[in-house]
């Protein structure tokens, strides 16, 4: 058959093939064109042509490539392969490398194949087998192939043995236990002069040392000097073309031996000290105006901050990253940003010498460095540098883009909180950050706001002119607004008659009718927004009273919103007209300043609510071990035992107290009849086995309780009221109603309650009480530590003071690292003989110290409220 009348048929040229493809006008012709050329192929290899295999084969890699499928093809890749002239096996291989991936069962047909040809005297066809090998190597195949692989590396040929090492990295991924094989071979090659063998040969030692930990002591003792000579070698060398890329000789090498002393130095002093000259070398030597040496020195930076190296060399690479900062490429200065966070734990005093720098990044054009600036700031501030380093960000907060101030603003704020010790300088940077970025502010920020200025008195008259001056200035901030009209309610008799004035403030004439007309305006101007203008309403209802000329209208006021659609406006307005038209009696006593809000317990609620929803699946064992469950109104609920939720016998309306004692399976009696005060339970969550409930129920004799809540408590309704007892004062019940407080102790083998005896934002200690029978001086107190904190608390150390009527001893504790967030606790047991018992209480004072994130904290306070009887 004429070849020229069937354009179609296996002797069609690869390129007429491809011209055909490319002329195709649509999808579907291309698809035409193809189906065509296939079916020839396919009527080729079943007839066996063997002219034409090598052609055949090359367009199909070509349909391949489009993504067409061509599997009928692998078959004729073997053949090709097992052919013995070079063109043949060249057109198989790569069809191998293509057609066909390690998954192929029909590789497993070519191992043979291979296997002679890397025995081929023919070292172009021993490369053609290595580079097919090194892509589509199988664990089996490994394995089979790679005692010749290891032998090639010792040839003479320096192309044969870069290929070698290729392979014999892929070898070293699919089976690390053949990592062994090649270490010795990998470290003789390192004298090698051709930089093709030298970089493949480094990239296989790297992988080795990943693969295997005998092969990595093993490359420490016997390449370190072989990989330090290469590198002074390629530093020294004069010029190459070969090698050269913009006046620097071979930064590929350069790069590939820095990461492998990376890999080698890390945690091991020896070899560190053995590179540090030749790092400090080639930090000092290579030229930073050219992207070349750029990549050389960022590799160098990492090695230096990888390995144990020397304080100076540190600071050198510090400073290599500070240039970096100030080169016009945003992708330099954006990998030394991110270089210079890692550095932080290495060495800080050296960072913070480009802490100018680094200002000026936060300020660039570029989003990413801007923000990846800021929270290298943020790493910066220390007590020492946090005043003009806010004062840099607040005033950039000035001109910033809008897109970046929400995370500038959060900085700023998180800043503050942290490191503020001066409480005036603290309300400063908040006002001009309420002031400037007052929309972004979260709420959890000015709520801490109010609550430090509830409990700062002396600052509280410089708090409300300070934000009565923001708001006439700027009236259009969210939170600066709710901020200032709820210091206006509370403190507007110090606005208006200017009490508490600090030296540097200058008196301001504010007239009651002022105050008022700021108010209106700021529920004029936020009338959508709910939790403002019901502020405001509060506000004004406090001005009533505080400013008795102004009460008409401010009622006028008030009144307007009677008819409000949102149901909480409406009812303010109605409530709050009422008291004021109607409640003269009572408005001055209602409407009294706010008591001092907590702050200890206000930053604990924040520290809880920060953290995520616990799910139903964590919520199970928290119950189970014991632990208490925050309820939204403050208080601590119990979990209850799965009997009494059936039965409802848990109340809201019961006292309730910080230790949250859980009930135990037979405390049920104790519920139904209301003394579920008694906490039966030791910390484990385990019934005393000194408890006799029986004894407890037909008992005439009072029974210990708690004391009182602990100072951190906070009772937010009438129904929790706790009857509070001086120190030391047995708290009675009388289940018979006729017996006085004098009534003798109960028998000493009764349960006594445990206690919360002291809690912080960050701590929480509970003790619980054994007593021996027949030893009513001595108790056995069991201590429980939990933190409650998201950082883990370590060098936990407790120590405690008693009264010299009383001994202490201490015994050591289970663990001196507190884990985060309540992951368990540590535990200590007290041993306590008290020579005056039935006459005096017991006391006790504590001291707690601990570290966090490398810093010492110290905390202390005094226990009172032991049960009665101890």
């Amino acid at each position: 058959m004429d070849l020229s009348l069937n354009p179609f048929s296996s002797g069609t040229r690869l390129r007429d093939m491809i011209r055909a493809i490319r002329a195709s006008k649509t999808a579907a012709e291309e698809r035409a064109v193809v189906r065509r050329e296939c079916a020839a192929i396919r009527a080729a290899i079943s007839e066996n042509d063997q002219d034409y295999r090598h052609r055949n084969m090359a367009k199909l890699m070509f349909i391949h490539m489009l993504g067409y499928p061509t599997h009928f093809g692998q078959m004729e890749c073997l053949k090709l392969i097992a052919a013995s002239g070079f063109p043949e096996k060249r057109i198989g291989y790569l069809g191998l490398t293509l057609l066909l991936d390690e998954r192929q069962e029909v590789l497993m047909l070519v191992t043979n194949s291979l296997k002679q040809d890397l025995n081929h005297s023919n070292q172009f066809i021993v490369g053609l087998a290595l580079c097919a090998l090194g892509n589509i190597c199988s664990a089996e195949m490994a394995r089979d192939l790679a005692p010749e692989v290891e032998r090639l590396l010792q040839t003479r040929d320096a192309n044969t043995k870069k290929k070698a090492a290729l392979c014999s990295i892929r070898i070293v991924r699919k089976v690390p236990d053949l990592a062994e094989n090649f270490m010795g071979s990998a470290a003789s090659l390192l004298k090698e002069k051709h930089h093709g063998v030298l970089i493949s040969v480094v990239q296989l030692c790297t992988e080795l040392c990943k693969a295997s930990r005998e092969a990595l002591e093993y490359l420490r003792k016997h390449s370190v000097e072989g990989l330090v000579r290469i590198l002074r070698d390629v530093s020294n060398s004069s010029y190459a073309p070969e090698y050269d890329i913009a006046g620097i000789t071979d930064p590929f090498l350069h790069i590939r031996v820095l990461r492998l002393m990376r890999t080698l130095g890390q945690g091991d002093a020896d070899c560190s000290e053995h590179v540090n000259d030749i790092l400090a070398q080639v930090a000092t030597k290579t030229e930073s105006n050219k992207n070349a040496g750029n990549a050389i020195l960022y590799e160098c930076v990492e090695t230096i901050m990888g390995i144990e190296a020397t304080s100076g060399l540190r600071v050198l690479a510090i400073n290599i990253l500070g240039r970096f900062l100030s080169n016009r490429d945003n992708n330099i200065r954006y990998v030394a940003l991110n270089m210079l966070m890692k550095a932080m734990a290495v060495d800080t005093l050296a960072v913070q010498r480009h802490r100018v720098t680094i200002l000026e990044c936060v300020k660039d054009a570029d989003v990413s460095i801007r923000k990846r600036a800021l929270e290298l700031v943020y790493l910066l501030v220390n007590d020492t540098n946090v005043k003009p380093l806010t004062k840099e960000l607040v005033d950039y907060l000035q001109v910033s883009d809008d897109d970046f101030k929400e995370d500038l603003t959060a900085k700023i704020c998180s800043i503050v909180e942290k490191f503020s010790q001066d409480k005036l300088w603290y309300l400063d940077q908040m006002f001009k950050v309420l002031t400037l970025t007052g929309n972004f502010v979260k709420d959890d920020v000015w709520h801490s706001l109010i609550v430090l200025i509830s409990n700062a008195s002396e600052l509280q008259g410089y708090s409300v002119r300070s934000l009565y001056k923001a708001l006439q200035a700027c009236g259009t901030q969210e939170s600066l607004v709710r901020v200032a009209v709820w210091c206006i309610g509370e403190y507007g008799e110090m606005l208006v008659n200017n009490i508490s004035m600090l030296d540097v403030e200058e008196p301001i004439t504010v007239t009651e009718s002022d105050a008022v007309d700021a108010l209106e305006l700021a529920l004029k101007r936020y009338s959508v927004d709910v939790t403002t203008r019901a502020m405001c309403l509060v506000a004004l209802l406090k001005l009533s009273s505080r400013f008795p000329p102004t009460s008409k209208r401010i009622q006028v006021i008030v009144a307007q919103n009677k008819g409000n659609t949102v149901l909480e406006l409406q009812q303010r307005s109605i409530e709050f007209n009422s008291i004021i038209q109607r409640h003269q009696s009572i408005k001055s006593s209602l409407l009294e300043r706010m008591p001092v809000l907590d702050e200890a317990n206000y930053l604990l609620k924040r520290a809880a609510s920060s953290q995520a929803t616990v799910s139903l699946t964590k919520s199970a064992p928290s119950a189970a071990s014991g632990g208490s469950l925050k309820v939204p109104n403050g208080a601590v609920k119990p979990p209850p035992a799965p009997l009494a939720d059936l039965l409802d016998l848990s109340s809201d309306d019961a006292p309730v107290t910080t230790s949250a004692p859980s009930t135990a399976p037979n405390d049920f009696l104790q519920d139904l009849l209301g003394i579920g005060l008694i906490d039966t339970s030791t910390a484990g969550g385990a019934p005393s086995a000194s408890t006799d409930i029986l004894m407890d129920l037909l008992s005439i004799g009072s029974y210990p309780v708690q004391n009182g809540p602990p100072a951190t408590s906070n009772i937010t309704s009438p129904d929790q009221a706790v009857t509070k007892h001086a120190p030391g004062t047995p708290q009675v019940i009388d289940l018979l109603d006729g017996l006085s407080a004098s009534t003798p102790l109960p028998d000493v083998n009764a349960a006594y309650p445990s206690i919360t005896a002291f809690q912080s934002a960050t701590l929480k200690i509970t003790f619980n009480f054994k007593k021996q029978p027949g030893k009513p001086q001595e108790t056995t107190v069991h201590a429980s530590f939990t933190n409650l904190t998201s950082a883990t608390l370590t060098n936990f150390m407790f120590q405690a003071a008693v009264p010299k009527f009383i001994q202490l001893r201490l015994d050591p504790a289970s663990s001196s690292t507190l884990p985060a967030s309540g992951n368990g606790s540590v535990t200590q047991s007290l041993s306590v003989t008290n020579n005056q018992h039935g006459q005096k209480p017991l006391a006790m004072r504590i001291r707690i110290s601990y570290k966090v994130n490398g810093e010492d904290r110290l905390e202390q306070g005094q226990i009172s409220n032991f049960p009665a009887g101890l």
